[in-house]
């Protein structure tokens, strides 16, 4: 068993998480989301999609984005077969 980081539950079926060097463990997914996904930083969602990155900022959607003067940004792109 292993201690939440988020929430300190200790859980017989909890996880890890290895990212950017680091090692974390977590007794469900939301606990890991809230501890790990970026937050929009128009509305404050957590980011747990894609999201949308303009330099060092990140945003749920371009909807977003562009509320915060980003330009050139689309939620998709035209495909076409």
């Amino acid at each position: 068993m292993a201690a939440c980081e988020t929430c300190g539950n200790d859980y017989d079926m909890s996880f890890e998480v290895h990212a950017q060097g680091a090692v974390h463990t977590f007794d469900s997914f939301q606990c890991a989301i809230q501890a790990m996904a970026p937050i929009c930083e128009h509305c404050g969602a957590r980011v747990i999609g894609h999201g949308v990155q303009v330099d060092r900022a990140w945003y749920c959607c371009a909807h977003c984005a562009r509320q915060e003067g980003a330009t050139g940004i689309v939620d998709r792109a035209d495909a076409y077969v």
